[in-house]
């Protein structure tokens, strides 16, 4: 294994380390003012496009895909440290490179799986950021850590199908460039195999049936950094058959291949986000007194930073060779050190960012700085992608067959 970075990669850090500079950073606080001015919440800030058409000008668009036909056709290797860079103000870098999710796993599922009509109609205008997108599958009245208990209908009646159904915590739906749903449903609520009752099919926002009910908090504020997370109800909304993803019964699979890529791109922009976290703590002890001296020479402090700077380290490894397997042996071999990243990153970035709140003092948990909003982001990756327990159930699983 070599993580070295490469020359393309080299030049694309050095770039966006300069656009996070010149200009990411300078519109946190602008982006903040501007949404307080907009008649919506969610509506898009237009320092956003801004941002966005400058990363266009530069190159630094949807760098996340893979394919090289859709995007930069970087390996998961050589897009780990530009997620990393982007970690480091969520709100807005991903959004500004096309790289945020749920839209990033989106294209990719429509890259893969989509019919070319669907890609003409959806992918293209999101590879192209002009519309935004949703993924509809988690559910508030089962458990929807496991897929097969999805009891949303998608019932096929003549050339047509109806969805039925109420999702919530439904991310970038409450933007009102979200002009598309991908539902998780079933099809065959009856089949003996459990894994293949499922479905995806598209949906329109502007389909009569659709309901985008209300915007769920997050630790009780409103998180504007996908669009926000909704409660959304299809009540009987049709929809042409052409709109089904696949075949019927290969949602499971599907969502399968679309979360191994999301679960390491989450994890890329974590161990960013506790950079930041980091870098903020350091600046604060060495220019904040407490008991007659810098808090740099409390010795509790001296414990905090060094332990974080040992944990990013570790928790980078692991990334990158996670990536690495990813590029070389694909999702399914790399399974093991996707289940190990997802649960071991959000946890101590957590902590990481914790210890930088408390070194803020009040001012951690205000509006005045990004930790709180950074903390909350993470602690709720420990649920995003399936709960921490769920993975290290099967990760155990794994670990134990060697003995069985």
């Amino acid at each position: 294994m070599d993580f070295a970075y490469d020359a393309r990669t080299e030049e694309l850090r050095t770039k966006l380390l300069a656009f996070m500079d010149e200009f990411v950073y300078p519109a946190e606080a602008v982006a903040h003012e501007q949404r307080e001015q907009l008649a919506s919440p969610w509506d898009t800030p237009q320092v956003v496009e801004d941002l966005k058409a400058e990363a266009r000008r530069q190159g630094l668009w949807n760098l996340f895909l893979p394919d090289a036909e859709y995007g930069a056709g970087l390996t998961n290797l050589q897009y780990a440290p530009l997620a990393e860079i982007t970690g480091r103000s969520p709100q807005l870098a991903p959004t500004a490179l096309n790289c945020a999710a749920p839209d990033t796993g989106n294209m990719e599922l429509l890259a893969q799986f989509a019919s070319d009509g669907q890609k003409k109609q959806w992918l293209e205008p999101l590879l192209s950021g002009e519309i935004r997108s949703a993924f509809a599958m988690t559910e508030p009245e089962v458990a929807s850590s496991d897929a097969t208990n999805i009891e949303s209908r998608i019932e096929r009646d003549g050339d047509e199908y109806v969805v039925t159904g109420r999702k919530w915590y439904i991310s970038g739906a409450m933007n009102p460039d979200c002009k598309i749903f991908i539902v998780m449903g079933k099809t065959d609520p009856d089949g003996a195999d459990v894994r293949r009752q499922q479905s995806m099919i598209l949906v329109p926002r502007d389909t009569p049936g659709v309901e985008v009910r209300r915007a769920m908090q997050v630790y009780g504020y409103e998180d504007h950094s996908h669009g926000g997370h909704a409660e959304v109800v299809f009540d009987g909304a049709r929809v042409p058959a052409s709109a089904l993803v696949g075949e019927e019964g290969g949602g499971f699979a599907i969502a399968q291949a679309r979360l191994g890529p999301g679960r390491i791109h989450h994890c890329m922009r974590l161990i960013g986000m506790a950079e930041r976290a980091i870098e903020l703590m350091c600046r604060r002890a060495v220019s904040r007194e407490a008991f007659g001296k810098p808090l740099a020479q409390q010795g509790v402090v001296h414990n905090w930073i060094a332990d974080a700077r040992v944990t990013v380290e570790q928790l980078r490894l692991l990334v990158l060779k996670t990536a690495w397997l990813m590029d070389t042996v694909g999702n399914r071999g790399a399974h093991t050190e996707i289940q190990a990243i997802k649960i071991a990153t959000p946890r101590a970035v957590v902590d990481i960012i914790d210890k930088a709140v408390q070194l803020h003092g009040a001012g951690g948990v205000s509006q005045d700085f990004p930790l709180a909003e950074l903390w909350a982001g993470a602690r709720t990756l420990k649920l995003a992608d399936g709960p921490d327990e769920v993975h290290q159930r099967s990760l155990a699983r794994r670990e134990l067959k060697q003995y069985v």
